[in-house]
Formats: C-alpha cells, structure tokens, sequence
C-alpha cells in the first residue's frame, strides 16, 4: 500500500489497537481519552485517544505494556473496573 493510500484509509476512520497492533475500521474499537490524569471511555471526548479492539485481551495487554502512556504521552491511571466494557465469552462445562 502507498503512503498516499494508507494516510486515505486513516482519514476513512482506521485505528491501530494498543494492544495488538491489529489495524481496523475506528467502529469496531474501544476509544480512551485521558481526563484529569486517569483512562476514560470517550468515543466522542475530544483530544487525543488510544484505541483497542473489544477483547478483554487487548486491553489487559495495553495495559501491561503501557501503551496507554505511551500513546496518550502522559501517565494515567487505568481503572481496573474499565475492564467491564469488554464482553466476557461464556465458557460452557463439561460435566463428567
């Protein structure tokens, strides 16, 4: 892809995911913004954001990696309940 073509598909609304590098359409992420010094859900917040996909893996692996800091260029505090955004998959048991 050229320069030209990826800075298009930007401006279409791709986002990379903080926690896995995975480049997809801005819609199917999950969008913090830092307000007050601490992590925020804000799809609509204005200024800078850091986006992940909508697995609770991606997030907890922003999070281990800082990327969160990294991405917003200042430290935050990240709520641990924020993790209630993500869906949970049902494991179904087997019983014997």
């Amino acid at each position: 892809m050229s320069a030209a073509s990826e800075q298009r598909a930007r401006r279409q609304g791709e986002r990379t995911c903080a926690g896995c590098g995975a480049t997809r359409a801005q819609a199917e992420l999950q969008r913090f913004v830092a307000r007050g010094g601490r992590l925020e859900p804000g799809r609509t917040e204005p200024g800078r954001g850091v986006y992940t996909c909508r697995r609770l893996a991606c997030f907890e692996r922003a999070l281990a990696r800082r990327a969160f800091n990294r991405v917003l260029k200042q430290t935050v505090a990240v709520d641990p309940a924020l993790a209630r955004l993500y869906p949970t998959s049902q494991v179904t048991r087997i019983e014997s």
